[in-house]
């Protein structure tokens, strides 16, 4: 009789908690029957029977009350992998994945990426200040932390500097670091070999969880779904979670609202364009690290304001065109001047000076339209000036480092969510309307050229 009880409050169930999660949760469970009211099942694990409990015991019991089977109160116990065996769940069992150290391994560290060789400068002190805040370790203030801003501006190299400060400081600490992607094949590959258990217990037995470029994850359904759901057993745990994006949260294309919302819960740290000054600290840390490499290699101030002057796209960028200078200059045996510096750099030097600006968007995008400039940026809001405004903030976002907030400034004073529609709407049109398309591609080659 209770065994036909609770196929009947499954059947319920499934419609109640949807299919993913009947599988997952309410699916493994072994009923063991019903005494005093309390229903009983076995469980692989206590996180199984926790979680089961504190998302879905409401459900069960009225389930089964409704089945016809009086229950009040849920318990669980433990499945011995060998037998099927009783265990009762302790509240202080932990999760396997928390005590095995190898098991919480993500991505490789590099260790280069710590906090003694990061510059410091003004458009990266707070997002510094706040990784700092977050590397002590003390109770968690702001969660998650969300790191934002463009190739080569500082992202992962703070992420790295987290993860090996909190190391150094709780040697016993959890924390995964690992990219979205990685986040992703873990899941998929949890899916395939139907080990979604393990998946779940791992991450959430982390103290903190890091994840870089999260933007890798929009579009992709069932790993935002699984993506979320631990997103919140780890808030809820109190734990730390640290995000980075080449965007903000409400930016990123394709995320599921109730993701960038609970991304923006925390602190979001805008990492700027670097600026020339912090160029040149960039520079000269750098160079005193090759000098290791290159003994007997000098660069003149004359060279290293040059390359803080003509390279100012990013770090990444920037080191690449040390590296190389280094290297020409070790394998020629000459002295690094102004001269060689543009002969050994000419192609990065000339993408370099490949810089848009605003300005030069707008009256491009007003003269293939054939509309005046003070029209495409004022407050009309006919489509023959408010499409064209649209495809210029598109460039804009597309074709310079410019803030959603600062392209805003530079079309009347807009609001920066008037941007995002505007991008986001071209971004949608392109797709479907050729012609805008065709545009885009042109007014692109004529900016680039």
């Amino acid at each position: 009789m209770t065994d036909v009880a609770w196929d009947t409050a499954t059947k319920k169930l499934f419609g109640a908690v949807g299919k993913n999660n009947f599988s997952t949760w309410i699916e493994p469970l072994d009923f063991r029957g019903v005494q005093d009211n309390v229903v009983t099942f076995g469980v692989p694990t206590s996180f199984f029977g926790n979680y089961v409990r504190q998302n879905f015991a409401e459900k069960i019991l009225e389930s089964l009350n409704i089945a016809g089977l009086p229950t009040s109160r849920i318990s669980f116990e433990l499945l011995n992998e060998r037998s099927v065996s009783k265990a009762p769940i302790a509240q202080d069992i932990q999760p396997k994945a928390a005590s095995d150290r190898s098991a919480l391994k993500g991505a490789k560290l590099d260790a280069r990426f710590k906090f003694d060789n990061f510059v410091v400068g003004k458009p990266n002190e707070l997002a510094h200040a706040a990784a700092k805040r977050v590397s002590e370790g003390r109770d968690v203030t702001f969660n998650p932390l969300f790191l934002y801003g463009g190739v080569g501006l500082g992202k992962t190299h703070l992420m790295h500097a987290i993860a090996w400060e909190l190391g150094e400081r709780q040697p016993d600490i959890n924390v995964m670091y690992l990219s979205a992607e990685q986040f992703m094949y873990r899941f998929v590959q949890a899916l395939r070999e139907r080990k979604m258990m393990d998946f779940k217990e791992l991450f959430r037995s982390v103290d903190v969880l890091m994840v870089d470029d999260v933007q890798f994850i929009a579009g992709k359904d069932s790993t935002q779904e699984e993506f979320f759901h631990t997103f919140n057993a780890l808030v809820d745990q109190n734990k730390q979670i640290i995000i980075s994006a080449d965007r903000a949260p409400g930016e990123i294309k394709d995320l599921e609202d109730r993701i960038a919302s609970r991304l923006q819960c925390g602190l979001v740290v805008d990492l700027h364009p670097t600026t020339y000054e912090l160029r040149l600290g960039i520079l000269q840390s750098k160079i005193e690290m090759y000098q290791e490499s290159y003994p007997g290699i000098e660069l003149g101030r004359d060279v290293v304001e040059f390359l803080a002057h003509r390279i100012a796209t990013n770090v990444r960028i920037l080191e690449g065109a040390l590296t190389r200078l280094f290297a020409f200059a070790s394998l020629v045996n000459r002295e690094i001047t102004i001269e060689l510096t543009k002969d050994c750099l000419s192609d990065i030097l000339r993408a370099s000076d490949r810089k848009v600006t605003v300005e030069e968007i707008q009256r491009k995008v007003s003269d293939h339209y054939n509309i005046r400039l003070s029209d495409m940026l004022g407050p009309k809001r006919l489509r023959t000036f408010a499409r064209p405004r649209q495809i210029a903030m598109y460039l804009c976002k597309q074709m310079t480092t410019r803030s959603l907030p600062e392209i805003g400034r530079r079309f009347g004073g807009r609001d920066h969510t008037t941007v995002m529609h505007g991008v986001r709407r071209i971004e949608d049109l392109k797709d479907k309307d050729n012609q805008i398309a065709e545009d885009i591609q042109l007014l692109r080659r004529s900016l680039e050229g």
